[in-house]
């Protein structure tokens, strides 16, 4: 298995774009995506949540949610794999069509630039982008330096001579998040738009904090519905 989608990550890794594939200037929704756990038993399953905003207004347009088995094993490296299905999934439910796709998660910041935002770009065949809330060492030994103590300050996270991401500071007195290119998208687009829509009430961009916070309503509901 691990050898399978090992293949798939180095055949898929060779097709990432690091520049805008759009006019940034024309993106007019956006997308959180979050996942959250739970076990039954032996069992695992999990909700996956997308939550699609207006860029403009940061209203929200539309939510969906699915939940499912997981039939993946944890493997560090391959994430992807154990969540594509429920994110796919709750993408045929959405009514909108986003411009773009934002994850909690990583993307360009893994060891072969596959984390879950690029991966699931090629089946969603929309640009995407990864924001994490905690920082990944993707060549399990580099740290990320701190930016400075303003809005708006970033460190680029450099392993062996290529950036991999940035460390990016929302808000003043803050912890920073994590900026990756998932495909199709500039990172200094993706920093922007990290920007422009993070709020006064969060250091997390407003669709992945959205999508967050429906993943633990859904979870809590589909517990008690199941009694799990």
């Amino acid at each position: 298995m691990q050898a399978s989608f090992l293949r798939q990550q180095n055949e898929l890794k060779e097709k990432i774009s690091l520049s805008d594939s759009f006019d940034p200037g024309q993106l007019r929704t956006a997308a959180g995506v979050d996942l959250t756990y739970w076990k039954c038993g032996d069992e695992e399953h999990a909700v996956c949540c997308i939550v699609v905003i207006d860029i403009k207004t940061r209203s929200v347009i539309e939510k969906q949610h699915f939940t499912g088995r997981i039939e993946v094993p944890y493997m560090p490296g391959f994430l992807a794999f154990r969540e594509l299905p429920l994110i796919l999934k709750t993408t045929e439910l959405l009514e909108t069509s986003p411009d773009l796709f934002i994850f909690d998660g990583n993307g360009y910041l893994h060891p072969r630039h596959m984390g879950i935002a690029t991966h699931a770009s090629f089946y969603l065949n929309k640009p995407t982008v990864g924001i994490a809330k905690t920082y990944f060492r993707a060549d399990k030994k580099t740290d990320y330096t701190e930016p400075e103590n303003e809005a708006g300050s970033y460190t680029d996270i450099v392993i062996n001579g290529e950036i991999y991401g940035r460390a990016l500071r929302t808000h003043k007195n803050v912890k920073p998040v994590f900026i990756s290119v998932g495909n199709r998208i500039s990172l200094d687009t993706a920093c922007g738009l990290a920007m422009q829509l993070t709020d006064r009430e969060s250091h997390i961009p407003i669709p992945t904090r959205l999508a967050d916070l429906e993943t633990h309503i859904e979870r809590e509901a589909e517990m008690n519905r199941t009694g799990r």
